[in-house]
């Protein structure tokens, strides 16, 4: 495995596994079989070179991503000047119908109940729709808010205040139509597995602000976890100890983080400087960087001890402030996640992924259908995020996050009928051609709408935006250009937004 750290000062001293690497290396150099190995690489490079078209070579620049052995998560500059030093991101695990809450459509109203359109079911793919389905209308009135004008459904009252400083992106566009490839993808880049996240490629390009507590940070709330698992916010082929951190607001914030009946921290220090030893030791036979972020976690979990416990005691905050988001210390919720995420922001974590699962509202069950669980889960998100967004502007700390609200993909303006039989209660099938996200903070430009889906909801007709686009557009945000944050590996400098050539949504930005 190649080293992905520069090394300096003290850690610049080379180990004697090392050096006789090295000598093996001259003397492999050296022999006839490798000069024609090379020689064909380099007649094989030649050729690709004398193929490749002068906007290949511009594609991008190699940026320096190097830190000290000891300092994987060490702080680094952004490529341009950033607006956003943060992100919250908020991911509503199932897809939330946007007809029920942002994308305003009278004429589906009007139409509610009536065969959908034979135009708009052949070559279609869906998950569960077959058949004719009938047409189903918004199932919540709407009205305008704000100085902008923007359309909000009644189950969003506290966001709904908020419209002058969210921009609505109405015209989000997925290729998946089942939750786990699409959550993989909208958080990954990928359907496939083993892609890093995005908050492992921003704390990768960025480092984080405080050495105590981790750069990228999970928190889960809902009846499960999301169904992409674990590697929505895992590392993928970039070193480990760039993956998020599952972190509770229940307990402790990470299991274990506690010292053991019996153990002291004097004592825990001790046992911890005993590892350290014989992970140094393997580290100089073998060379593997994985034995140094294995010390460095370790490291991090001690100073965690504190400082975490200390972020995650929503007990420090007044009465008015848990009251504000609707918190309950001591329980497992969205509400609590929420403040925790502004408490984590404050404190220097570059990346914060919130995920709240049960937004699949297929309408076969009553926890799944629009006017029973999803009026719940509305109303146990919306104050919430109102909340926050209010926390975050009235600390200054809205200048320089970028908070963000969505699902994996949307919803059908046509009434579930699996298997050719209407669904017993209201509900909607899986979406991936038109769906809508938002935004805000971080130069974002607030009151804004960008993007428009026909008369009905079901396809786009302005300003169609790619998941690649999206993620292109964070990465604008953070201080990137999108090709240059890339890692070498199998070959080639993978980035985010993979083989892709995404657009920045510039429109968006102030």
């Amino acid at each position: 495995m190649k080293h992905f750290f520069k090394t300096n000062g003290s850690d610049a001293i080379a180990s004697t596994a090392e050096l006789n690497h090295l000598r093996l290396k001259q003397i492999q150099h050296q022999t006839r079989r490798e000069f024609l190995t090379q020689s064909g690489y380099m007649l094989g490079g030649a050729f690709l070179a004398s193929q490749m078209t002068n906007n290949a070579y511009a594609a991008g620049q190699q940026l320096d991503f190097s830190r000290p052995m000891t300092q994987p998560l060490a702080p680094l500059p952004p490529q341009y000047p950033a607006k956003a030093k943060r992100v919250i991101y908020m991911h509503m695990v199932g897809a939330p119908s946007q007809l029920e809450l942002f994308d305003y459509k009278p004429v589906l109203e009007k139409y509610n109940g009536k065969d959908t359109p034979q135009a708009f079911l052949e070559g279609k793919q869906f998950a569960f729709i077959s058949g004719t389905p009938k047409l189903l209308g918004p199932q919540f009135p709407f009205k305008q808010h704000g100085e902008c004008g923007a359309w909000v459904s009644d189950r969003m009252p506290h966001l709904a205040k908020h419209v002058d400083d969210i921009c609505f992106i109405k015209s989000m566009k997925t290729n998946q139509f089942n939750h786990a490839p699409a959550q993989v993808l909208a958080h990954t880049g990928s359907p496939l597995s083993g892609k890093p996240s995005i908050g492992s490629w921003v704390t990768y390009g960025l480092g984080t602000m405080n050495q105590n507590l981790p750069g990228f940070v999970s928190l889960l709330s809902g009846s499960n976890a999301p169904d992409g698992g674990k590697q929505l916010w895992g590392s993928g082929f970039l070193p480990s100890v760039y993956q998020g951190v599952q972190c509770r607001s229940q307990g402790d914030p990470v299991l274990y983080l506690s010292n053991p009946e019996g153990v002291s921290r004097p004592l825990r220090r001790r046992v911890l400087d005993a590892i350290a030893n014989i992970n140094q030791q393997s580290y100089d036979t073998f060379g593997d960087p994985e034995t140094l972020t294995r010390i460095s976690q370790y490291e991090m979990a001690y100073r965690m001890q504190i400082e975490a416990s200390d972020a995650f005691d929503i007990q420090q905050e007044s009465q008015a402030t848990l009251d504000s988001y609707g918190c309950k210390p001591g329980e497992a919720s969205f509400a609590n996640n929420c403040l925790v995420a502004r408490r984590l922001a404050e404190r220097g974590v570059r990346y914060i992924q919130l995920f709240d699962y049960g937004w699949d509202s297929h309408g076969s069950g009553k926890d799944g259908s629009l006017h029973h669980g999803f009026v719940d889960l509305c109303k146990n998100t919306d104050q919430a995020m109102a909340a926050l967004l209010t926390d975050l502007k009235q600390r200054g700390l809205l200048e320089d996050t970028l908070v963000i609200w969505g699902g994996e993909f949307g919803r059908t303006p046509m009434l579930e009928n699996r298997g050719g039989q209407d669904a017993p209660y209201a509900g909607r099938d899986h979406h991936p051609d038109a769906y809508t996200m938002w935004m805000a903070g971080a130069g974002v430009k607030g009151g804004y709408t960008h993007g428009e889906t026909d008369e009905l909801g079901y396809e786009i007709v302005k300003d169609k935006v790619e998941i690649a686009d999206f993620h292109a557009t964070m990465l604008y945000q953070l201080g990137f250009n999108h090709y240059d944050l890339n890692y070498r590996f199998q070959g080639l400098n993978q980035r985010l937004t993979g083989i892709t050539h995404p657009k920045i949504v510039s429109q968006i930005l102030a």
